[in-house]
């Protein structure tokens, strides 16, 4: 059995592939979002759908995990679903250059390209978490799925730094050319990192029911309470962490007057802030957090409560302007968000292979696709207050401190929802184990 598990080198090299993955998306969802409203001068709600859009294709993550859980095999989903999710990548960067002189055909082609990006992520990211929950031990998938965001989020931190420094002097031209860079990269980065990386099927693992149907095992999953309440905690969570991310380098911009690499840049000191809070949270974790339940308590309770307090500062810092000190107020809102994102991913990987019938891609894909509602909904939600907000003010500061006051609010209504699954959870028959990096 031990030749048929993953071990941490092969963890890590599936990690480059979640790095990857981060790559793309944070070019997609986060710079371009800011070129459409800043540059282009287009109503924030525009990307803000493209980005919802992408989320919504990802419902069909369950048909894609039960998919990979059929077969046997998940690395061809895991290229193919990279493939897709690149050549989107590379569309969207174009989409974003025509709409400066066709916002309709641009915009049609940003469609395209975000249902691209959204199939890509979805396929690639359910079959590889499928992967690590069914070859993890499970004493380590806790720590393995802090492992590979850690190095998803260093991905993250990697290119916006890096590709926010290519962008200036800024031009569509500048910004094509390194979209595309980012993709192939991405791309072959992927290739390598699976390469026999998955080998044979896991002798003593379960037996797996390749005829049942998806409506069925569809069905199977949402019946079983742990993994219904866990997507309930998953959603609204996540409803909370995602809301500030398509207005904070608009609100940098806007209010702060950075420019598109400034801003980049800065979003890349919030991604390092994610990476700190994982690797603390991951290595302290269950150290100091009291076993299982007190883990999920004291740390994803932390994660919730300090990112409301640093939103908190973004709302004052939309009245004080440019003397507020925005860079360490963001770093600090990474650094939470990351203490509570590795105290969620603990979760749902202990979750993942448990049941009576495993079926890992299945289940990842329920909660994937809980989390994608809530990020569509989020970032919308959130881009669409401050476009109301601005027309209703006639004024950028105030707008943004009403959007981040209630992404505080739902922080702190995260927390409390958080000590609920925990309670819950401690109960005999629903315990959720959580163990330390």
């Amino acid at each position: 059995m031990k030749d048929e598990t993953l071990g941490w080198l092969g963890v890590a090299r599936l990690g480059l592939v979640q790095s990857a993955l981060g790559a793309i998306v944070v070019l997609t969802t986060s710079t371009l979002n800011r070129v459409m409203v800043v540059e282009l001068a287009l109503p924030a709600m525009l990307p803000a759908a493209l980005v919802a859009w992408h989320y919504a294709v990802q419902l069909s993550r369950p048909r894609w995990g039960h998919g990979s859980d059929a077969g046997g095999r998940r690395t061809p989903w895991i290229i193919g679903g990279m493939g897709v999710l690149a050549l989107g990548g590379i569309l969207s960067a174009n989409a974003v250059a025509l709409m400066a002189s066709s916002p309709l055909w641009g915009t049609v082609l940003g469609v395209v390209a975000f249902s691209l990006i959204g199939a890509g992520v979805g396929a690639s990211g359910t079959s590889l978490l499928a992967l690590l929950a069914s070859r993890t031990a499970p004493e380590r998938r806790p720590a393995a799925a802090a492992m590979t965001w850690i190095m998803m989020v260093l991905g993250i931190a990697a290119t916006a730094g890096i590709a926010g420094g290519l962008l200036d002097p800024f031009s569509f031209q500048r910004l094509a050319l390194v979209a595309s860079g980012v993709a192939m990269i991405a791309f072959l980065l992927t290739l390598l990192a699976v390469w026999r990386v998955e080998g044979r099927p896991p002798v003593a693992a379960e037996p797996r029911e390749p005829h049942v149907s998806f409506p069925q095992a569809l069905r199977e999953t949402l019946a079983d309470p742990r993994a219904r309440m866990f997507a309930v905690f998953v959603f609204v969570s996540m409803l909370a962490y995602s809301a500030q991310d398509l207005i904070l380098e608009p609100f940098a911009g806007l209010v702060f007057g950075m420019t598109p690499g400034q801003s980049t840049q800065m979003a890349g000191v919030q991604h390092g802030g994610v990476l700190l809070g994982m690797i603390v949270t991951g290595v302290l974790g269950a150290r100091i957090g009291g076993g299982a339940s007190g883990w999920m308590r004291s740390w994803t309770v932390a994660g919730c409560v300090g990112s409301a307090a640093a939103l908190v500062g973004l709302a004052i810092a939309g009245m004080v302007g440019p003397g507020w000190p925005l860079i360490p107020n963001v770093f600090l809102l990474g650094l939470f968000n990351g203490v509570f994102a590795v105290a969620a991913i603990g979760s749902m990987m202990g979750l993942a292979g448990e049941g009576e019938k495993r079926r890992e891609g299945v289940r990842l894909g329920v909660w994937g696709a809980s989390q994608a509602v809530a990020f569509g909904l989020g970032g919308f939600l959130g881009a669409a207050g401050v476009d109301v907000g601005r027309a209703l003010i006639g004024s950028d500061g105030p707008a943004f401190l009403i959007v981040f006051s209630l992404e505080a609010a739902l922080f702190a209504v995260s927390a409390l929802i958080a000590l609920g699954l925990t309670v819950r959870s401690s109960q005999p028959n629903l315990e959720v184990r959580h163990v330390g990096a």
